[in-house]
């Protein structure tokens, strides 16, 4: 697997997200009713995500289409696309989260 990035917690619940170079590629931060708005480094809107029916969490685009989900594993979580592909895993690091490409 080849390492793609890395997402580091912030004040207030807010999630900064950065590609394998360390370049700044967005953030995350929080909606109503548990879910987190995504936005890239403009502030822009890409997309949320939400607590799934059965645990994990679903993702969607701006527009309101699923585009896939994550679960949890022993150690970390797995991202999925709308197909049911895995597309990346995730393990915590030191000071946050590394993301990896499958």
């Amino acid at each position: 697997m080849k390492k793609s990035g890395y997402s580091v917690p912030g004040a207030f619940g807010t999630i900064t997200h950065y590609d394998a170079n360390g370049k700044k590629i967005g953030e995350s931060r929080p909606g109503i009713f548990g879910s987190m708005n995504h936005y890239d480094t403009n502030g822009k809107k890409t997309g949320n995500s939400t607590q799934g029916f059965f645990g994990g969490l679903n993702h969607y685009d701006n527009k309101g289409n699923k585009i896939g989900s994550t679960h949890e594993t022993f150690i970390g979580s797995n991202t999925y696309d709308n197909k049911g592909n895995k597309k990346k895993h995730t393990d915590p690091g030191f000071f946050g989260w590394n993301h990896y490409e499958d």
